[in-house]
């Protein structure tokens, strides 16, 4: 459902969360996120133009988000590399359609609506806070603590 580029923006700026107020480099991002280097290259570059991340040069600089991860939303994320396209005419082009969807369409797009607000609703530190055995972006499960 969607993009390679939207996983791998979502695994840099989840990286980045979790590492925050730190900067990284593009090199240490895709050691950790397992994302090929020059592609994730590109893909910062996108989350640079669409402000969600900044890059400093030079010694002390690398990448590092421009909101806390309690204000980043993974909608922004996704919206900076790859946006969720919902349908507001008919895809086929059918002049007797127009903006009055098929019942197939619309629960296409009441999906994407759903997704959409899902993501809207969802910060990247609430998915670095949720309780799991899996933590993101790790290869071993790790037993949260259980006071946390």
């Amino acid at each position: 459902m969607f993009s390679q580029k939207v996983e791998y923006a979502l695994r840099a700026v989840v990286h980045l969360a979790a590492e925050s107020p730190s900067a990284r480099t593009v090199e240490q991002i895709a050691r950790a996120t397992k994302v090929p280097q020059a592609y994730l290259a590109k893909v910062v570059q996108e989350l640079v133009h669409s402000g969600v991340v900044r890059s400093q040069r030079g010694i002390g600089g690398g990448i590092t988000l421009i909101k806390s991860p309690e204000e980043l939303t993974i909608l922004e994320v996704v919206n900076a590399v790859d946006p969720i396209r919902r349908i507001h005419t008919c895809p086929l082009d059918l002049a007797a359609h127009g903006a009055r969807l098929c019942p197939l369409h619309r629960r296409v797009d009441n999906a994407l609506a759903a997704v959409e607000e899902a993501f809207r609703t969802t910060t990247l530190a609430e998915v670095l806070a949720e309780p799991s055995e899996s933590v993101p972006l790790c290869e071993f499960p790790t037993l949260r603590k259980a006071t946390e």
